[in-house]
């Protein structure tokens, strides 16, 4: 095929550009803005329907910048011990790392590839001080909720939801990025939903958002002069890409229910094949991000030579995050599990993530299941 099968673009439909096309005729390109407010606005409706909590949103420039003041708000410091999900990307847990914290990590269990609850509960036990979870929602499927925050619960920790890759998942009708006392989405282009850069903050805490606000703007204290008491950051979104974001939210659910589609045209085409999709809950709806495959055990065949071949053929296909533990930068890490052997290692050794593109038309997709299928021949 002439024409490359990426894995996941932006899809623009229109809408962005009317947003963008006021600032430049307001002027108001700098940072903050009216399209920073409505999308913040417009953002908070969307995630606190059909509950009592009253979440708030800061747009800020990436979700990283997101996840680093939930970091910071969540009181981490010097030689703190925060537990954290393992197979993720690296932006989930570099923040604890900013702020001078160890990171321990959490294998993940079958059902969802995310942080085992039982695992959590083995690091409590052995690091009872640790006061922080960060939890990542893997390629948009919910984690198990109620018992990570039971767990939560029971030893007075905070919760960091990074539902960066999750905007617009849902477990038991609630969506993801609303469950943690701090929390973070992203907008990079290859999101559901993107503003080509971006993030947001999302707390329910009173006076958090206030704070984070402070922080991402230098931390610049009220006064006519620059008065700065506390080290802050540069982190507030474009006035001009939050225009982009309001013109994409309107489309969301349109995109999540492509990625669905794209999902189980998969699950149908591989039906007589060797490999499983990355699973999900019956009591969570995922926004199926990013569909994966994990070969079946057993099977003589290797990811990385699917990657391979599927290359050769102009279709784009990434492994499986590589997990934390195995990273070199995090070698002198703790690692919790609790089956016979690491379910991430396994997942990582046998997954593959596939296109899944909204764009893709069914015809591209065939062709991927073709080549696909060829390769089990």
């Amino acid at each position: 095929m002439e024409k490359r099968i990426m894995l996941s673009t932006p899809t623009m439909h229109g809408e962005e550009m009317e947003y963008v096309k006021e600032a430049f005729d307001k002027n108001w390109i700098a940072p903050l803005g009216f399209n920073c407010d409505n999308f913040e606005m417009e953002m908070d409706q969307y995630l606190n329907k059909g509950i009592d909590d009253g979440f708030k949103t800061l747009a800020l420039c990436s979700g990283t910048a997101a996840l680093h003041l939930a970091t910071k708000l969540s009181g981490v410091k010097e030689g703190d011990i925060v537990l954290c999900s393992d197979m993720t990307f690296a932006a989930t847990v570099n923040p604890v790392s900013y702020e001078g914290g160890k990171q321990v990590y959490i294998d993940s269990e079958r059902d969802t590839w995310n942080m085992d609850p039982r695992a959590l509960e083995k690091a409590f036990e052995k690091y009872p001080e640790a006061k922080v979870v960060v939890l990542a929602h893997l390629y948009g499927t919910p984690s198990k909720m109620d018992e990570i925050l039971e767990i939560c619960k029971k030893h007075n920790a905070i919760l960091i939801e990074d539902a960066a890759e999750a905007l617009s998942a849902k477990y038991q009708g609630r969506e993801c990025g609303t469950f943690g006392q701090y929390n973070a989405i992203s907008f990079n282009g290859n999101k559901i939903i993107t503003t080509s850069g971006g993030g947001m903050l999302i707390t329910n805490i009173g006076g958090a958002r206030e704070q984070a606000f402070k922080l991402a703007t230098q931390a610049r204290e009220k006064a006519p002069w620059y008065q700065h008491e506390h080290i802050g950051y540069n982190y507030r979104m474009s006035n001009v890409v939050a225009g982009i974001g309001r013109g994409q939210l309107l489309h969301l659910d349109e995109h999540r229910a492509l990625k669905e589609k794209i999902y189980n045209r998969y699950k149908e085409g591989f039906k007589e094949l060797p490999v499983t999709l990355n699973p999900y809950l019956e009591n969570s709806v995922p926004n199926f991000w990013l569909t994966c495959i994990t070969i079946n055990e057993g099977i003589n065949k290797n990811p990385m030579d699917l990657m391979n071949k599927l290359n050769e053929l102009n279709i784009e296909t990434r492994p499986i995050w590589k997990p934390m533990h195995m990273q070199p930068v995090f070698k002198d890490c703790d690692f919790i599990y609790v089956e016979d052997k690491p379910v991430n290692e396994d997942i990582f050794a046998r997954g593959l993530c596939l296109p899944s593109d909204i764009k893709m038309t069914e015809d591209e997709q065939d062709y991927v299941i073709n080549a696909i299928k060829e390769f089990f021949i």
